[in-house]
């Protein structure tokens, strides 16, 4: 069976993805594994980090299952069972933990919320959300405040046409296309502070592309502008875009799409989820 993960840890903007990701898993016949990771509180003492004993590693473990349980309860009744939830609380590091259990269940994809309204939420899920981007490889759906699943019948892919061969997962691409049945337009972007690239080269690029992705019938659209992150904006909320791929290369691109570009950001100002595929 598809498999979906979600981590939570319970804000508003966990439960808006996992109510996203609900509504996605009983669109595509998937699963849901809802992933919950807790820290032991610490102090700092003479350079030194000391366990801050509030409440014991029992105690968090058995309330964080508590609550995971009353989730699943929730996701039953909502549903009328059709969606399989599990659950798993595990101590650790959140990015560590969610490594491992990506390497077990093999998910089609990890579904996370973005920053959140408040100062807390935006510092925490944004960070988490970050990270999650930079150093899983599983692909990573990406779902800003206040969004719901409508259906995927629109998805762009963000493409800057440099060793498409070896740096795009054509597969993975495909597969989702597939899944939902939808319509797929290649974004070509380029960022404004990468050199000119050569006009033959990016011809094969594009004809190689164009041979990989032929099943799909894509639609080329060209940004212009000097700004990459607003160009993605305005193309995929002008056409109503359900879904952005992008391919972090470079960190620098995916740090603009969390944190104020020239324009605005992408992510906290638009109701399009992203999904990150690596190489």
């Amino acid at each position: 069976m598809k498999t979906l993960v979600v981590p939570t840890d319970f804000s508003s903007v966990s439960v808006n993805a996992l109510n996203y990701a609900v509504d996605m898993a009983q669109a595509i016949n998937a699963g849901i594994v809802l992933l919950h990771v807790y820290n032991v509180p610490v102090s700092f003492a003479d350079g030194a980090v000391v366990p801050v004993e509030i409440v014991s590693v029992e105690e968090l473990k058995r309330t964080a299952e508590e609550r995971l349980e009353e989730i699943k309860r929730n996701l039953v009744q909502v549903t009328s069972g059709q969606v399989q939830v599990y659950s798993e609380a595990r101590l650790g590091d959140t990015i560590e933990e969610l490594e491992k259990l990506c390497k077990s269940v093999q998910p089609l994809a990890i579904i996370m919320g973005s920053h959140g309204a408040t100062g807390l939420e935006r510092i925490i899920m944004g960070s988490t959300t970050l990270n999650a981007i930079r150093h899983l490889k599983c692909p990573v759906i990406v779902v800003p405040p206040g969004t719901t699943y409508h259906g995927i019948k629109r998805i762009g892919l963000a493409c800057d046409f440099e060793n498409i061969v070896q740096s795009t997962p054509i597969d993975y691409i495909k597969s989702i296309v597939k899944e939902f049945g939808a319509e797929l337009y290649v974004l070509n972007v380029k960022d404004k502070d990468d050199e000119e690239t050569d006009v033959t080269e990016a011809t094969m690029e594009t004809a190689y592309l164009d041979a990989m992705l032929e099943e799909n019938r894509p639609t080329y659209v060209q940004l212009t502008g000097k700004d990459v992150v607003e160009g993605i904006h305005g193309f995929a909320e002008n056409n109503n875009l359900d879904l952005v791929m992008l391919i972090p290369k470079k960190h620098r691109f995916i740090d603009s799409l969390f944190h104020k570009s020239q324009s605005r950001e992408l992510i906290t100002h638009s109701h399009i989820p992203i999904v990150s595929i690596h190489e």
